[in-house]
């Protein structure tokens, strides 16, 4: 689903932990989702952004791309905001879909006339096509803006598999560990984005490390965004730069 970043370490390395309180906040700034299925995914390294149709050639007038008026900062009070995953559609129903990503969280997704299906038709969103959904993320619920449809794709197994996503149990620690470029980055800083930027990041990050649920993207000081992730054990932030390829991942 991207193009590779040359600019970008491919290496894992092992980070000696943050503080306490940083812990604790990964363990509980997120929501906790759990179930289980398969996923699409075409990048194996850093650096790959989807191949699914960029989100940005929908012809519709949706949320623009400049940072949204009302919440700043990254932290785990905010409301809910521009997100996404990736999964298997499960059901269709009248009102959306249910859908299961590759590390088993299920995840009920909601649709409107207003709703944008890029990549397939409508009906292609059935039973066992795989799907990036886009929009208003609040726990395990997305209120669908964009639907991509990933023709042939696997909801993000095979990435799932080659990033080492660690699906979420519970009692078990969230390793203290990254992948990548790094910034200096305390969860809480930066400005809550939505819309188009958010959706091309979240589509990055989704491409490398999918698996678990975007609940929100902050855009950093020096232009970068950071995706937060939750209901998987690791990783928990990717960092995406400012050409939305994917730098790194903790």
């Amino acid at each position: 689903m991207s193009d590779h970043d040359p600019a970008a370490p491919e290496t894992t390395t092992l980070r000696a932990p943050r503080s306490f309180v940083r812990r604790m906040i990964l363990r509980k700034g997120g929501w906790i989702v759990i179930a289980g299925l398969t996923c699409a995914a075409l990048g194996t390294t850093l650096g790959v952004t989807s191949a699914a149709a960029d989100p940005s050639s929908s012809a519709a007038a949706e949320a623009t791309s400049s940072p949204a008026p009302g919440p700043t900062g990254g932290g785990p009070v905010a409301d809910p905001s521009d997100g996404g995953a990736t999964g298997i559609v499960d059901a269709t129903s009248r009102t959306g879909f249910t859908m299961t990503t590759a590390t088993g969280v299920q995840v009920t997704v909601t649709v409107t006339s207003a709703t944008k299906t890029v990549g397939a038709p409508a009906k292609a969103v059935k039973e066992g096509a795989s799907v990036l959904v886009l929009g208003t993320v609040d726990s395990a619920t997305v209120d669908a803006t964009r639907v991509v449809v990933q023709r042939g794709g696997d909801g993000g197994a095979a990435a799932v598999e080659a990033a080492g996503v660690i699906p979420f149990q519970q009692g078990t620690p969230s390793p203290d560990k990254s992948v990548g470029r790094i910034p200096d980055y305390t969860e809480g800083e930066g400005t809550i984005i939505n819309g188009t930027t958010a959706y091309k990041a979240i589509q990055a990050a989704q491409a490398v490390v999918p698996g678990g649920i975007n609940d929100r993207v902050v855009q950093l000081e020096n232009g970068e965004y950071e995706v937060h992730n939750i209901s998987v054990n690791w990783p928990h932030h990717t960092f995406v730069g400012k050409d939305f390829k994917v730098l790194g991942y903790e």
